[in-house]
Protein backbone atom coordinates (compact mmCIF):
# COMPACT_ATOMS: atom_id res chain seq x y z
CA UNK A 1 0.00 0.00 0.00
CA UNK A 2 1.23 3.28 -0.92
CA UNK A 3 2.32 5.18 1.97
CA UNK A 4 -0.16 8.08 1.03
CA UNK A 5 -3.09 5.49 1.22
CA UNK A 6 -2.00 4.45 4.83
CA UNK A 7 -3.74 5.12 8.09
CA UNK A 8 -1.18 6.68 10.48
CA UNK A 9 -3.99 6.22 13.42
CA UNK A 10 -3.53 3.05 12.85
CA UNK A 11 0.82 2.70 13.21
CA UNK A 12 2.13 1.17 16.58
CA UNK A 13 3.24 4.50 18.62
CA UNK A 14 4.80 2.59 21.26
CA UNK A 15 7.09 0.59 18.82
CA UNK A 16 7.50 4.00 17.01
CA UNK A 17 8.69 6.12 20.14
CA UNK A 18 11.07 3.31 20.82
CA UNK A 19 12.39 3.57 17.29
CA UNK A 20 12.62 7.48 17.49
CA UNK A 21 15.03 7.01 20.16
CA UNK A 22 17.01 4.63 18.65
CA UNK A 23 18.19 6.51 15.75
CA UNK A 24 20.53 9.51 17.13
CA UNK A 25 22.34 6.51 18.15
CA UNK A 26 21.92 4.97 15.35
CA UNK A 27 23.26 8.21 13.39
CA UNK A 28 26.43 8.89 16.02
CA UNK A 29 27.30 5.35 17.49
CA UNK A 30 29.97 5.17 14.59
CA UNK A 31 30.34 5.21 10.84
CA UNK A 32 27.15 6.06 9.30
CA UNK A 33 26.02 2.71 7.36
CA UNK A 34 23.07 2.06 5.49
CA UNK A 35 20.60 1.20 8.32
CA UNK A 36 21.13 4.34 10.10
CA UNK A 37 19.91 6.21 7.10
CA UNK A 38 17.26 3.93 6.52
CA UNK A 39 16.43 4.79 10.44
CA UNK A 40 16.47 8.47 10.02
CA UNK A 41 14.47 8.12 6.73
CA UNK A 42 12.03 6.43 8.54
CA UNK A 43 12.29 8.89 11.72
CA UNK A 44 10.60 11.59 9.63
CA UNK A 45 8.29 9.03 7.91
CA UNK A 46 7.20 8.75 11.63
CA UNK A 47 7.09 12.04 12.76
CA UNK A 48 5.33 13.89 10.43
CA UNK A 49 1.55 13.90 10.88
CA UNK A 50 0.69 12.95 7.39
CA UNK A 51 2.45 12.56 3.78
CA UNK A 52 1.83 16.21 3.22
CA UNK A 53 3.88 17.65 5.88
CA UNK A 54 6.83 15.05 5.71
CA UNK A 55 9.95 16.23 5.16
CA UNK A 56 10.33 15.68 1.95
CA UNK A 57 13.66 17.74 1.33
CA UNK A 58 15.36 15.99 3.91
CA UNK A 59 14.39 12.70 2.80
CA UNK A 60 15.64 13.02 -0.63
CA UNK A 61 18.80 14.42 1.32
CA UNK A 62 19.14 11.45 3.11
CA UNK A 63 18.08 8.99 -0.01
CA UNK A 64 20.95 10.90 -1.68
CA UNK A 65 23.32 9.67 1.35
CA UNK A 66 21.86 5.92 1.16
CA UNK A 67 22.83 5.91 -2.81
CA UNK A 68 26.09 6.65 -2.12
CA UNK A 69 26.66 3.49 0.40
CA UNK A 70 24.86 1.48 -1.49
CA UNK A 71 24.31 1.98 -4.90
CA UNK A 72 21.10 0.31 -5.90
CA UNK A 73 18.14 0.21 -8.30
CA UNK A 74 15.45 0.04 -5.43
CA UNK A 75 17.62 3.02 -3.71
CA UNK A 76 17.08 4.72 -6.90
CA UNK A 77 13.62 3.85 -7.36
CA UNK A 78 12.60 5.19 -3.43
CA UNK A 79 14.81 8.66 -3.95
CA UNK A 80 12.80 8.77 -7.51
CA UNK A 81 9.35 8.53 -5.69
CA UNK A 82 10.54 11.04 -3.01
CA UNK A 83 11.62 13.70 -5.29
CA UNK A 84 8.06 13.33 -6.53
CA UNK A 85 6.73 14.09 -3.34
CA UNK A 86 9.32 17.37 -3.00
CA UNK A 87 8.86 18.22 -6.46
CA UNK A 88 6.12 16.89 -8.34
CA UNK A 89 5.03 13.83 -10.10
CA UNK A 90 7.06 14.88 -13.52
CA UNK A 91 10.04 15.14 -11.93
CA UNK A 92 9.90 12.36 -10.37
CA UNK A 93 8.63 10.02 -13.16
CA UNK A 94 11.35 11.42 -15.19
CA UNK A 95 13.31 9.76 -13.03
CA UNK A 96 11.57 6.69 -13.17
CA UNK A 97 11.56 6.27 -16.29
CA UNK A 98 15.56 6.74 -16.51
CA UNK A 99 15.50 3.32 -14.70
CA UNK A 100 12.69 1.58 -16.85
CA UNK A 101 15.74 -0.50 -18.24
CA UNK A 102 17.01 -2.09 -15.04
CA UNK A 103 16.93 -5.46 -15.07
CA UNK A 104 16.07 -5.89 -11.15
CA UNK A 105 13.29 -3.16 -11.65
CA UNK A 106 11.44 -4.42 -14.88
CA UNK A 107 9.59 -7.69 -12.62
CA UNK A 108 9.60 -5.51 -9.82
CA UNK A 109 5.58 -4.75 -8.82
CA UNK A 110 6.62 -1.36 -6.59
CA UNK A 111 8.78 0.04 -9.42
CA UNK A 112 5.17 -0.29 -11.65
CA UNK A 113 3.17 0.54 -9.25
CA UNK A 114 5.29 3.87 -8.56
CA UNK A 115 5.01 4.76 -12.52
CA UNK A 116 1.33 4.28 -12.43
CA UNK A 117 0.90 6.45 -9.14
CA UNK A 118 3.00 9.22 -10.85
CA UNK A 119 1.14 8.49 -14.36
CA UNK A 120 -1.86 9.14 -12.80
CA UNK A 121 -1.75 12.54 -11.00
CA UNK A 122 -0.26 13.94 -13.91
CA UNK A 123 -3.99 13.00 -15.85
CA UNK A 124 -2.36 10.20 -17.99
CA UNK A 125 -4.96 7.33 -17.07
CA UNK A 126 -4.12 5.69 -19.91
CA UNK A 127 -0.78 5.04 -19.38
CA UNK A 128 -1.31 4.76 -15.84
CA UNK A 129 -3.99 2.14 -16.50
CA UNK A 130 -0.89 -0.07 -18.35
CA UNK A 131 1.72 0.62 -15.23
CA UNK A 132 -1.01 -0.44 -12.83
CA UNK A 133 -2.27 -3.91 -14.79
CA UNK A 134 1.67 -4.78 -15.10
CA UNK A 135 2.38 -4.12 -11.15
CA UNK A 136 -1.25 -6.60 -11.33
CA UNK A 137 0.83 -9.47 -13.23
CA UNK A 138 3.62 -9.06 -10.76
CA UNK A 139 2.34 -8.36 -7.99
CA UNK A 140 3.11 -11.61 -5.33
CA UNK A 141 0.10 -11.22 -2.58
CA UNK A 142 -3.73 -11.50 -2.49
CA UNK A 143 -4.24 -8.01 -0.78
CA UNK A 144 -1.45 -6.06 -3.26
CA UNK A 145 -3.65 -7.78 -6.27
CA UNK A 146 -6.95 -6.70 -4.42
CA UNK A 147 -5.51 -2.80 -4.04
CA UNK A 148 -4.44 -3.12 -8.15
CA UNK A 149 -7.89 -3.84 -8.81
CA UNK A 150 -9.32 -1.16 -7.24
CA UNK A 151 -6.42 1.09 -8.46
CA UNK A 152 -7.80 -0.21 -12.06
CA UNK A 153 -11.55 -0.15 -11.31
CA UNK A 154 -13.75 2.93 -13.08
CA UNK A 155 -14.18 6.00 -11.07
Amino acid sequence: MLLADQDRGRWDRTMIEEGLALVPMALTGGPVGPYGVQAAIAALHDEAADVTTTDWPQIVALYDVLFALTPSPIVALNRAVAVAMRDGPQAGLALLEQLAEEPLLRDHHPYHVACADLLSRLGRKGEAAVAYRRALDLAGTEPERAHLRRKLAPE
